[in-house]
């Protein structure tokens, strides 16, 4: 077994958990999670650009993903409520079916208004799509976690990450590509289907061992638990609020360049299938190369390292943006600066997002990590939607992007000093090590 702290275990032990049950069950469930950003996010950019939208509307829109930082709101729904009739299936499958049901409805209905005649039906369309979305990932999150065991934790993160990848990119590129050759309403509603593989791995997989039902002897308790709960279990923790200011600050460089690339990649010229072709041609094989090696850095050096490690690479690939945008066109530039972006992305999806599963309450998983979640990219995503734009107009996108390298300093200094005083392995939940009852593979 690999430490989750120290990290040991030979090359070997590092690939072997690719292959097995769970770790391949939270590819699908990523790919499902994935979809619905592409969706409100890039396609829905190049949707709205290709439509005349000023630059200053099409980042505003970036404010609907702020339903992903508002999720744990409502993740006490998800967590206490047993829905009618469905509910035979298990909490966490009923939840998922349901969930995957909104997503596709709200997919289909963005698909069917039109920007340039009726832009507050987009508005309206989008924020649905949101909220649609972030519950999905409530659910997602929640029975990943749970279905992975501790010694997973790692490679689960990665596979899930490489399944959102694929889901974003892969929904991106197609709904580009029909978007091309038909418009864009039939784009959106073909890519209403990438909910499925989520859906279908809840119904193979079932109801997660590792869940553990919210008990309370008071009537209605269950509810002020799955509400309360979550946040009580978390502050209670030695060094909670340095966790939690590491969690919101660590990403705002990242999240504030990779919602303007596609801005960037019109400006300089780019084609639709350019776009597909490199975002997801080099974009894909470089993420997967990422998740491999994070998969070996996580087994080898162990969770704070390689956390540690990956924040680095994520604020150079930051910098690669910048000399893309001094270059200018450029299809081995675009090329380079993507397939490290997605490298880097792929090490940080194995080790931060592993860092993020450990740190719930098996009571709590889904409300626990669309917490830690929602905290990890508010942040950047407000100064997406409300500066983005300007200071691209103002500065230019090689300022902006040497600007976003300079914010993704504290989260690399915070990390280093939460090692140093031990807070990293003080903070760990029983997710990271509570076994369950399920069998090796």
């Amino acid at each position: 077994m690999t430490d989750i702290a120290t990290g040991t275990g030979s090359w070997v032990d590092a690939v072997k958990p690719y292959v097995e049950k769970a770790p391949l069950a939270a590819l699908f469930l990523g790919i499902s999670s994935g979809f619905p950003f592409a969706m409100i996010g890039a396609n829905l950019a190049s949707r709205l650009a290709q439509d005349g939208i000023d630059k200053r509307s099409v980042t505003a829109f970036s404010l609907v993903l702020l339903a992903y930082n508002l999720k744990w709101l409502w993740a006490w729904v998800v967590e206490g409520v047993k829905l009618p009739l469905l509910h035979r299936l298990g909490q966490r499958v009923s939840w998922m079916l349901l969930a995957g049901v909104l997503v596709m409805a709200a997919v289909i209905n963005l698909a069917v208004v039109d920007p340039s005649s009726d832009i507050m039906a987009t508005v309206r369309a989008a924020i649905l799509l949101g909220i649609a979305g972030a519950t999905f990932d409530i659910i997602i999150d929640g029975y990943r976690i749970e279905i992975l065991r501790p010694d997973q934790l790692g490679v689960g993160a990665g596979m899930s990450q490489y399944g959102w990848r694929i889901g974003a990119a892969a929904a991106g590129a197609l709904g580009l590509v029909v978007a091309q050759h038909w418009d864009w309403t039939a784009a959106y509603i073909v890519c209403s289907l990438f909910a499925l593989p989520a859906m279908l791995a809840a119904l193979i997989v079932g109801e997660p061992e590792r869940h553990r039902e919210i008990a309370s002897r008071k009537s209605g308790g269950d509810l002020i638990q799955a509400i309360v709960g979550p946040f009580i279990d978390f502050f209670k923790r030695q060094g909670a609020l340095l966790v939690l200011l590491f969690i919101i600050v660590h990403k705002i460089g990242d999240t504030l360049a990779n919602l303007t690339f596609r801005l960037l990649f019109n400006d300089l010229g780019y084609s639709n299938d350019e776009i597909a072709l490199y975002d997801v041609g080099v974009g894909f094989w470089a993420l997967l190369a990422g998740i491999f090696v994070g998969g070996i850095l996580y087994a080898r050096l162990g969770l704070k390292r390689s956390v540690l490690i990956s924040l680095v690479l994520m604020a150079v690939s930051n910098f690669s943006f910048a000399a893309l945008a001094a270059a200018g066109k450029s299809n081995l530039g675009m090329a380079g600066a993507i397939g490290f972006e997605n490298f880097a992305s792929g090490i940080g999806g194995v080790a931060v997002v592993a860092y993020f599963s450990a740190l719930c309450d098996l009571r709590f998983t889904a409300a626990q990590y669309a917490m830690i979640s929602a905290a990890a990219s508010i942040v950047g995503r407000f100064l997406t939607g409300t500066s983005a734009g300007t200071l691209i107009e103002r500065f230019g996108y090689v300022d902006f992007y040497l600007l976003t390298t300079v914010l993704a300093m504290p989260g690399i200094i915070l990390f280093w000093l939460m090692m140093r005083a031990g807070l990293v392995d003080a903070s760990i939940g029983s997710a990271a090590t509570d076994k369950g009852n399920q069998p090796a593979a």
